[in-house]
């Protein structure tokens, strides 16, 4: 059984599991892409709820682990030369458990370079830009009078969203016929950005049929179903 004691986060999270993947999320667009991208792999994993209400981001366990204070970061009893591997920001995850499963990567060098890239276009644009909208959209930036910040962002986000829209044009998914990290990096943002952002009408969703249809699918995927749920809020 592994041992995880030398890691303060598992003083705050006991492992039930050593063995497993130990997941520290919430339900976010960043959060169930890991949990996501788990759900899919099939890669054993515990999750564990970083409470926001509570400041667990903030706490020294948490903090241990990242030091950015943001989720989602892992901690992998078995990683390189079967250690443990400490590790944050999505994308990064991302990256890392598609390697270890073998999964949702081009096993070719140009393939893997462009599924990256465009988990960059996430990690850039897409999450910065629609995260932007959903504060001055609705949350406390929709009180401000001057609507110049707010759409500064739903001008960049939709300009984004033309780019994926071309890009998904006679493509299935981001990198063509095969699902990818890419795919599972974006589409939780623009779920997001329509869902619980609200934000569908104001960046005009309905220009970009070629995203609607993609993120149908993406929405429809067993895993994801799941993913999208885990932690539970409650």
């Amino acid at each position: 059984m592994a041992d995880l004691s030398a890691f303060p986060i598992t003083q705050k999270w006991p492992a039930q599991h050593p063995d497993r993947i130990q997941l520290y999320s919430l339900p976010t667009p960043n959060g169930v892409k890991v949990s996501i991208m788990l759900e899919e792999t099939g890669l054993p994993y515990e999750a564990h709820k970083v409470g926001f209400d509570t400041n667990d981001q903030m706490s020294p366990a948490f903090l241990s682990l990242n030091p950015n204070n943001k989720i989602p970061a892992i901690l992998d009893p078995d990683g390189p030369d079967g250690k443990p591997l400490p590790l944050f920001e999505s994308g990064a995850i991302l990256i890392y458990l598609a390697e270890k499963s073998g999964m949702f990567m081009p096993k070719d060098a140009a393939g893997r370079y462009e599924a990256i890239q465009w988990v960059m276009f996430q990690m850039g644009g897409v999450g910065p830009m629609f995260g932007q909208v959903g504060f001055f959209h609705k949350f406390a930036g929709k009180d401000f009078e001057d609507k110049r910040p707010r759409d500064r962002y739903v001008a960049e986000s939709k300009r984004l969203l033309g780019v994926l829209n071309e890009r998904l044009a006679g493509r299935v998914w981001i990198l063509g016929d095969e699902y990818s990290i890419a795919d599972i990096a974006t589409f939780p943002w623009i779920r997001n950005l329509v869902g619980f952002y609200e934000a569908g009408d104001l960046v005009g969703i309905a220009d970009f049929p070629h995203v609607q249809r993609a993120l149908d699918a993406f929405v429809r995927r067993p895993a994801v179903e799941k993913g999208l749920n885990i932690p539970p809020r409650g």
